[in-house]
């Protein structure tokens, strides 16, 4: 159900019928057009948005569908249906033309998968176009609209004789005509011509009786006649007479071809509401990708998830100003079904509210919607809205009466199915009575179960909106600081009419503007003026926290730097180090191999002093190519201390092996065995080659020191996201203040943040001094300044830091 029968002028869905109804070829789909309605079957809107996507598919694959001949031939098949009724040539060429645009989408669909258009394509294959009828149009009609030579073979005779006859009686006139130009009756430049169906020459008139014949007619001026010479008259006479035979053939031919058709009119009747539906999707289709419209999920339930909603009509005459909608984001459901929007005068309620109901009621019409692809539908059976001024002097109702009698309705037919839209309500009687009365129309609707959108700016429907379940404030945000709409709809919050804001902008004198408060009273004034605040806030930390987003990226870009650095630090480590252990292992294994050739040399030549010489000199030069050091600076050995202890060695003792400096721990004693570790190495020494060793000894060969306290650690991680960047000190005593301003620095110091903010109120300017002075006792202040007017003034003090 729809309410009221104006819903399409005031929605402004006739103008989107007028652009289908230019943008149809034919009357075919234009009879579409008219009858597009507001469906409140669920099946019925799923079939016709599914059709007209799948045309939008076809034409954006640019696949080969036919664009022309979409001609309405259903008057021709009327007639042709009356026995004894025969359609002319034109009438069975626009009959040939759409026949063929006809043939050519079913076999598109024929040539299609069944999946790829299953709509559409059952559909096509319930049309029937008989190749029968095609084809003896085709013979009988050409493709210039005439009927053909060989439609039979009487006109065949005919227009043969017709030819040989005009071909004669044109030679005749030639003949004379060139006897006339040599006599001076006509001039050079004059050429045969036809009147009344019969060749003719044009003759001067005052040469007209030169020339014997018959006159058909004269010039405008009268000094030229058109004569037909007596010589051809004859000829003439039997041109005329075929063409009469020419002309009544056709009619017969006419006659058969018709009655040949005849049967078959109810399957052409039917295929051409098909060609009107092709027409008519078509032009869906393209209103379409004009408004790059979707398809959106569709849901047989209730609710609005819309996401990039653009008003239809604002989006088609900004494309062609090059400019482009704000896109509207809103989401009803059934914990938050009635939105109440509120915000300054001009800056978009209207235009959010008649979008949300413009593009519900296309949907619901059978035409793609201009919303993004996470887009949902939810159905609606009956959709309410007041909008406007139903102003009537003949029903003799003032705007107020107007409004409360689209209230009644409302209030008498809304249920759960129902989405209703009201623009200013409670306007039009006096405010304190109308918000009233709007506030209880709104409880009534609450309990209905209905959905909708509601703007106003009654402050007593803001507020009950922020209590009630089943309502959410929306606000139309507003550039406080440049008093400019951003058009942009937020879900959560009531907005400020910012009303004092805009008159001051306007000019009107602040001596005025200042009364109007006055008499306003303080808690309206403290209302709007904390929903101003709340707003310059919200900007205020919308740009720290893309600030912040900002750092975290560069902040975890610099750690993900760092860790492929030591990632590829710690793999060179490893393949240095094996390569050494490989080196050393090579060079062990040489040198354990010339040893044992030496010891072998020395045995073989029975140790004679000259070889053995020789071999031991072949083992100094080996230990100087391969043992050979750079040479460094020698570090400054610390002052070995080395303690012994007195006693037996036991498991836990503390060890040295006599003549060596590595120190370790015993970890077992096997007879005259003990297990010791040194570092990493595990190693079984007999007992006779270790010391004991004293605890300090021990630690400092490990390079271990005296044990302290371990300080408490600060996790800098938890501080940064603990941290916030502005301080809020209203209503603190002065040492309790600079208690919270010294912590408050230290983090923000330690965090490296550049700029903070302190809220200290204005108030005499006491706390605000006191902080200032203290603040100057810190280096790393650059400097201090006040916050923008629209965002605390002299009551925030902004301080940058070095």
């Amino acid at each position: 159900m729809l309410y009221p029968n104006t819903i399409e002028q005031k929605l402004g869905f006739d103008k989107l019928r007028d652009w289908l109804r230019g943008a149809c070829i034919s009357p075919l789909g234009q009879y579409y057009v008219e009858k597009i309605r507001f469906s409140d079957n669920f099946g019925m809107v799923e079939k016709l948005v599914s059709q007209t996507a799948e045309m939008q598919k076809i034409l954006s694959t640019g696949e080969n569908f036919p664009s022309q001949n979409y001609i309405d031939a259903t008057p021709y098949l009327k007639r042709a249906q009356i026995e004894g009724m025969l359609l002319t040539q034109t009438e069975f060429f626009d009959l040939k033309v759409s026949l063929l645009t006809i043939r050519m989408c079913l076999r598109f669909f024929e040539s299609q998968e069944p999946e790829a258009f299953p709509l559409l394509g059952e559909y096509a294959k319930t049309i029937r176009v008989e190749k029968a009828v095609t084809d003896s149009i085709d013979r009988m009609i050409d493709e210039r609209g005439q009927i053909r030579d060989s439609a039979s073979p009487e006109l065949s005779r005919i227009r043969k004789k017709l030819i040989s006859e005009q071909a004669g009686i044109r030679k005749k006139l030639d003949t004379i005509l060139r006897s006339a130009k040599s006599s001076g009756w006509v001039g050079d430049d004059v050429s045969l011509t036809v009147r009344n169906g019969r060749m003719v020459i044009p003759v001067a008139a005052e040469h007209k009786r030169k020339l014997r014949g018959f006159i058909h007619d004269e010039s405008a001026t009268g000094q030229t006649v058109f004569i037909e010479p007596t010589d051809v008259f004859e000829s003439n006479n039997e041109i005329r007479e075929l063409e009469y035979e020419e002309r009544r053939e056709i009619n017969r031919i006419l006659m058969e071809l018709t009655s040949y058709l005849r049967p078959f009119v109810p399957d052409l009747q039917k295929a051409y509401m098909f060609l009107g539906l092709m027409d008519f999707l078509r032009a869906k289709a393209r209103l379409a990708a004009e408004m790059n419209a979707i398809s959106p999920a569709f849901y047989n339930r209730q609710f609005i998830d819309w996401r990039q909603a653009r008003h239809p009509l604002l989006h088609l005459s900004f494309q062609k100003q090059g400019k482009k909608v704000v896109p509207l984001n809103i989401a009803l459901d059934e914990k938050q079904r009635i939105l109440i929007v509120s915000g300054p005068n001009a800056g978009g309620k209207s235009v959010s509210l008649k979008t949300v109901g413009l593009i519900q009621y296309m949907f619901q019409c059978g035409l793609l919607v201009p919303v993004a692809e996470d887009t949902s539908m939810g159905f609606f059976q009956n959709i309410f809205i007041d909008i406007g001024d139903e102003q009537s002097l003949d029903n003799d109702l003032s705007t107020y009466s107007s409004h409360l009698t689209n209230m009644r309705h409302f209030l008498t037919l809304a249920n759960k199915r129902t989405l209703f839209l009201i623009d200013e309500f409670g306007t039009g009687t006096e405010p304190g009575l109308g918000g009233a009365i709007a506030e209880a129309i709104l409880e009534n609707l609450t309990r209905s179960g209905a959905y909708g959108v509601i703007n106003t700016h009654y402050t007593n429907l803001k507020v009950l909106a922020d209590k009630t379940e089943g309502l959410v404030n929306g606000a139309m945000r507003f550039d406080g600081e440049h008093l400019e709409p951003l058009y942009q709809l937020e879900i959560g919050r009531p907005g400020s009419s910012f009303a004092f804001e805009i008159a001051s902008k306007i000019g009107l004198p602040n001596a005025v503007i200042d009364r109007a408060k006055e008499k306003l009273g303080t808690q309206q004034v403290s209302f709007e003026k904390l929903l101003k605040e709340l707003d310059i806030e919200r900007r205020v930390f919308a740009e720290k926290n893309i600030e912040a987003g900002i750092k975290e990226r560069k902040l975890a870009q610099q750690l993900a730097s760092y860790t492929l650095l030591k990632e590829k630090l710690e793999t060179n480590e490893k393949r240095i180090v094996n390569e050494a252990k490989l080196k050393a292992k090579n060079l062990i294994s040489d040198a354990n191999q010339l040893i044992e050739n030496t010891i072998r040399e020395i045995k073989e030549n029975k140790a004679e002093k000259e070889k053995t010489r020789t071999a031991r000199t072949g083992l100094e030069n080996f230990g100087k190519q391969n043992l050979k050091l750079e040479e460094v600076a020698a570090p400054v050995a610390e002052e070995e201390v080395f303690e012994p202890e007195v006693g037996d060695i036991t498991p836990g003792s503390y060890v040295r092996i006599t003549g060596q400096t590595a120190v370790g721990e015993v970890l077992s004693i096997k007879g005259k065995d003990a297990e010791i570790r040194i570092g990493e190495l595990k190693s079984n020494v007999k007992l006779n080659r270790l010391e004991k060793v004293s605890n300090k000894t021990y630690r400092v060969a490990t390079g271990e020191k005296k044990v302290k306290t371990a300080a408490r650690g600060i996790d800098l991680n938890e501080r940064m996201l603990n941290f916030s960047f502005n301080l809020d000190m209203r209503g603190k005593r002065g040492e309790e203040a600079l208690g919270l301003v010294d912590q408050f620095m230290d983090n923000a110091i330690m965090l490296g943040y550049d700029e903070l903010r302190i809220v200290h109120g204005k108030g005499d300017g006491i706390l605000r001094t006191l902080v200032r002075n203290h603040l100057r006792t810190y280096p790393q202040v650059a400097g201090m300044t006040d916050e923008h007017p629209d965002r605390g003034g002299a009551g925030v003090t902004i301080v940058k830091l070095k």
